[in-house]
């Protein structure tokens, strides 16, 4: 995909179940394992989505752990 292109296209933000972010082709089956999380849009906008949401980057299941242990 060129640039022209990829500026054009609709994505959505997913999300997995240790609460990791991505996005994906609006027009796509999601991948197993991914919802979608709502946020619709350019590449640009769903990628500003992730870096608002995203903010602690560790899986689910580390911070789980983590705090477990405290």
């Amino acid at each position: 995909m060129n640039r022209e292109d990829e500026s054009k296209a609709h994505y959505q933000v997913v999300v997995n179940g240790e609460e990791q972010y991505s996005i994906w082709p609006a027009d796509k089956p999601l991948p197993g394992g991914w919802r979608a999380a709502g946020k619709q849009g350019t590449k640009a906008e769903c990628l500003a989505c992730i870096k608002e949401v995203w903010t602690d980057l560790r899986p689910l299941g580390l911070r789980r752990c983590m705090g477990a242990s405290s």
